[in-house]
């Protein structure tokens, strides 16, 4: 028997209550009431309770229609009724109104009372889980009800930017002309592409694997480096990389570099534009299994009222720059597949410090 499952009895006479404790307390959580009005602060008090016994002829109020009250408040508890009573019009309300998992009848033996308790647990644990798996499947379904829309709706945009380029170009004959819309069709297209890359690493952390390797966290950083010396130079933008690694790391190479470049891409993306000595740092540091990633920049920085919301899919901040909403949320779902944590801090006009800490696997 399970010492940690909670039971609620409820009896007007005393004697049963004692007797009931006397029997159950050294096999189970046991909690008792002498009023419906007592159960009930006792429900609120104890959310972990799973067994509701009630008996039936409660002074001010009927076990079944104590029952019909409290499954709006308290769904989950198994609520079995204690009743000397039995007749067909009791058994038919308790069905109907209580949803009454089982009768119990007055005097109680204790070999019936434990057969009906682990009963009443094995059904409190499958719809539990049923009742989680109908949230994770609620939540499911709205969050592809959202994506459907957003694809669509992103997809269609640079295409009917590229359609319409074409229709225009075919009415000019100069060629500066035509080349003005080869650049619009090629912002679009590249709008495309960006957006079909999101989709890409989306459906790799949903779906794929880890594939577990060593990493040398200076060879990574120096293929990132590689990646960005082009927008550095361009951009004027200083490119601070450091690394403090005295250990080996294991971990998927792909999923970390894609929370690294989107974490880097919104960093150079984002910098405040009137801004001299502009920065984006990267830094590692691996300590007793665990890797530590700072990446810090000097932008335009993120608004207090957005920091809950900056890792949900489709989620803006800014229109400063072209983006899909999906980076960050890929982000969040990559470090929940690799069981690391994020952190940040960020100040508007000043700049955002990301904090990534990722174990060993």
């Amino acid at each position: 028997m399970i010492k940690d499952i909670e039971i609620l009895y409820i009896d007007d006479e005393l004697n049963n209550l004692f007797g009931f404790k006397a029997n159950f307390r050294y096999s189970y959580v046991v909690h008792t009431a002498s009023s419906t009005v007592q159960a009930e602060e006792i429900l609120i008090k104890n959310p972990n309770i799973r067994i509701i016994f009630c008996d039936q002829r409660m002074p001010n109020e009927l076990g079944i229609d104590f029952f019909f009250r409290i499954k709006k408040e308290f769904p989950r508890p198994i609520r079995i009724l204690l009743t000397a009573y039995a007749d067909m019009e009791t058994v038919i309300d308790a069905v109907n109104k209580g949803h009454i998992f089982r009768f119990v009848r007055k005097p109680w033996l204790e070999e019936e009372m434990i057969s009906c308790i682990e009963e009443a647990d094995k059904f409190y644990a499958a719809n539990s889980m049923l009742d989680i798996k109908n949230e994770e499947l609620e939540k499911a379904y709205h969050e592809l009800d959202k994506f459907a829309y957003s694809v669509s709706h992103d997809l269609r945009d640079p295409l009917t930017g590229v359609l319409s380029a074409v229709k225009l170009a075919l009415q000019f004959d100069q060629i500066d002309q035509i080349h003005e819309l080869l650049t619009l069709m090629d912002g679009s297209l590249t709008r495309l592409d960006l957006y079909i890359d999101s989709l890409r690493d989306y459906y790799l952390l949903r779906r794929g694997e880890l594939f577990l390797s060593n990493i040398d966290f200076k060879e990574l950083f120096n293929d990132i480096s590689a990646f960005y010396n082009m927008y550095v130079r361009n951009n004027d933008v200083q490119f601070l990389i450091h690394v403090d690694q005295q250990e080996d790391f294991k971990c998927d190479k792909t999923v970390l570099e894609l929370i690294l470049h989107n974490l880097l891409s919104n960093a150079f993306k984002y910098q405040r534009k009137d801004q001299e000595n502009k920065f984006v740092k990267l830094s590692v540091k691996v300590v007793e299994g665990y890797a530590t990633f700072i990446v810090s920049d000097c932008g335009i920085g993120i608004s207090p009222e957005y920091i809950n919301d900056i890792f949900k899919l489709f989620f803006r901040a800014s229109d400063q720059a072209e983006g899909m909403g999906f980076g960050l949320y890929n982000v969040k779902s990559a470090l929940m597949k690799l069981q690391g944590t994020v952190d940040v801090q960020s100040d508007i006009g000043v700049g955002t410090t990301f904090t990534i800490v990722v174990p060993s696997k």
